[in-house]
């Protein structure tokens, strides 16, 4: 087995986990929420519920990985008492990260496909382009999407073979600047359009009359559920970077500068897109159709809309390329620790691998469109059904039962792993709000999830 590697430094250690955390649910789904659920009620909300729920449960991930220097199975197999299988939650998790990934792959060759074609002019108004019927065209096209998919899983596992530090951490510090740079330009421009306070005002005033028509327990259940979703704890996508880190510093210091990179890009997303939105009378919608079809309706007509364009698509590019490296290298550490293979072979198989499990994604969309393996859902909406409903929250309570109860790890030994080095420290006292409250919690959100 090769030596494990460390992160070189504490910022490229936040970069790559916040770059996680980071990707395109921060802005297709985030802004529309917040819009839809009351403005700053929602926010204010999330935020309470992302230090309630999701904050603890990404050290408990982080204390796992920096206990052991293991992924998710052998770390399990280490804490774990003589007989106890919860090691085989570290197998669903290696699963639910390649489940993860054979449609996020696809998903982030959309945002490379789309920066391409505003780089090449593809959108001006000129062209008089029909964005709903372009997005339409690339879905029933599986060359073009099979393309790009291939290209960010071909980059993503080429970083991954200069290892942690020369790969994963250096390209991630270079993105992530890239990242937080152009949203900052981006929404720099939005709050130039003539119609910004009209934009603002939607966003981030309290609208009681909409928390109102919602109803006030919606608006805090879908808080909670987009404090839990977005920053990707439960499949040990997080777990990984805890193997990396140093013992200098807590945990509940550097989750919390995780968070708030995570936040603060969802937060500025908004900004970018409701000026925008309201500037050109286009309405916001939700999910793919709000970055494939309202937005590039918005850029072709905005004055320099081909570069706006290309610039947003680059930010989308490097949110979910950030992912992508992320979460391939816990697919690259699970062969490493487990089978004790080399880097480079372990790059090339699941290279390979990822290239033939994105395939049914692309094809979903086309050639395979009459398959439904969920209800009504395509293959693309079954997978991440059974990622973000099911595999998240069980996860995310699995990892909570076991450094909280004396069945697993127990309490004190994640606690004396937690507050090791310098930082904000957990307070002991907490243990019965982990144990009593915090499951009913994460209940809540996985049947909303399994009924909505």
């Amino acid at each position: 087995m090769e030596n494990r590697e460390n992160f070189g430094s504490r910022l490229g250690f936040i970069l790559v986990s916040a770059g996680c955390a980071i990707g395109i649910g921060n802005v297709w789904k985030f802004p529309f929420i917040a819009g839809q659920c009351g403005g700053s009620v929602f926010v204010l909300f999330y935020l309470l519920f992302l230090v309630l729920i999701g904050l603890p449960i990404m050290t408990m991930e982080l204390a796992v990985g920096r206990a052991t220097r293991q992924s998710a199975v052998k770390s399990y197999k280490m804490l774990e008492k003589n007989g106890q299988k919860w090691h085989i939650h570290g197998w669903i998790c290696v699963i639910g990260n390649y489940l993860l990934m054979m449609y996020y792959t696809t998903v982030a060759g959309w945002m490379l496909a789309y920066f391409f074609d505003f780089a090449a002019g593809k959108f001006s108004a000129s062209e008089k382009i029909d964005t709903s019927a372009a997005f339409d065209l690339m879905l029933a096209s599986p060359g073009k999407m099979a393309f790009y998919m291939a290209i960010t899983v071909i980059l993503g596992f080429a970083v991954l073979s200069f290892g942690v530090q020369k790969g994963l951490e250096r390209i991630n510090k270079i993105m992530m600047s890239g990242l937080l740079l152009l949203i900052i330009v981006l929404a720099f421009n939005s709050f130039t359009l003539r119609n910004v306070g009209e934009g603002l005002r939607f966003y981030l005033l309290p609208d009681l009359d909409k928390v109102k028509e919602v109803g006030i327990g919606n608006v805090i259940v879908q808080a909670m559920n987009q404090a839990f979703f977005t920053l990707s704890i439960g499949i040990a996508a997080i777990e990984i970077f805890g193997s990396y880190m140093s013992n200098e510093y807590t945990l509940l210091g550097e989750a919390a500068k995780i968070c708030a990179l995570d936040t603060f890009v969802a937060l500025i997303s908004g900004f970018i897109i409701f000026p925008a939105c309201f500037s050109f009378g286009v309405e916001p919608g939700q999910g793919p159709s709000l970055i494939f079809v309202t937005l590039p309706k918005v850029f072709a007509n905005m004055y320099g809309g081909r570069v706006w364009g290309a610039l947003f698509f680059l930010f989308m590019t490097f949110a979910s390329f950030s992912t992508v490296t992320a979460v391939f290298e816990n697919l690259v550490a699970a062969w490493i620790d487990n089978l004790g293979m080399s880097r480079k072979k372990a790059v090339v198989i699941n290279l390979v691998l990822m290239l033939v499990l994105s395939m049914p994604c692309v094809l979903g969309y086309n050639v395979w469109s009459h398959i439904h393996p969920i209800g009504d859902k395509n293959i693309l909406d079954a997978e991440d059904f059974i990622v973000s409903n099911l595999l998240l929250p069980i996860g995310g309570l699995i990892y909570l039962v076991f450094c909280t109860s004396r069945f697993g790890w127990g309490f004190k030994n994640y606690i004396a792993e937690a507050n090791k080095g310098k930082g904000i420290k957990l307070n002991e006292k907490l243990k019965p709000y982990f144990n009593y409250v915090m499951p009913v919690l994460i209940i809540i959100i996985f049947i909303r999830g399994l009924i909505r």
